[in-house]
């Protein structure tokens, strides 16, 4: 059976791989794969039947421990972001939105976040004459923006309080977030 000490009191095992494996729901064939190493010699690792080549270890431990990286943000993100002008019509937004089966959008002007709509800001809105109310009548608050490199972590807290959080990269806005993408992961 063989052990490797890593650092100064991480002991691997085939005992412990395969508790790694089996805690990220991958099979032997998946993490073979993904290490590029056979199948049967995951298993003969896990059983201890074999003295595996540091080299392997580290391949199999790097897959293992890159897995329980959180996602960023941007790894997540929808990239095509539907998005109105204040001076655009509702009634057209709202029938873009039903045929998106979207439920809000962002309102940039001259490519800045200023608000956004949302199917409850409609709703509320829905005794006006809506033939001839634009987004600029009325928009609601801009969701939040967050930066493509955070983690998907600072996207809890703020979903609670928003339908969608918008993503930054280098300054711009690059993609959109909403809980059902966080769901995904």
């Amino acid at each position: 059976m063989f052990k490797w000490l890593i650092g100064d009191d991480m002991l691997v095992t085939g005992h412990y791989i395969r508790h790694l494996r089996e805690e990220h729901n991958y099979s032997q064939q998946e993490l073979a794969r993904l290490a590029g190493v056979s199948q049967a010699h995951v298993a003969r690792i896990e059983s201890g039947k074999v003295d595996p080549r540091l080299s392997t270890v580290n391949r199999i431990m790097d897959v293992l421990i890159r897995s329980r990286e959180k996602p960023t943000c941007g790894s997540i993100m929808k990239h095509n972001i539907k998005s109105a002008s204040p001076s655009d019509h509702l009634l057209k937004l709202i029938t873009t939105m039903k045929r998106l089966g979207i439920s809000q959008v962002p309102v940039f002007s001259n490519g800045r976040n200023i608000g956004s709509i949302r199917e409850s800001t409609i709703i509320h809105n829905a005794h006006r004459n809506l033939k001839h109310t634009q987004v600029q009548d009325i928009i609601d608050e801009p969701f939040p923006v967050v930066n493509a490199s955070d983690s998907t972590e600072v996207l809890i807290g703020l979903l609670d309080y928003h339908p969608a959080i918008l993503v930054s990269d280098k300054g711009r806005i690059k993609g959109i977030i909403t809980k059902s993408d966080l769901l995904k992961v």
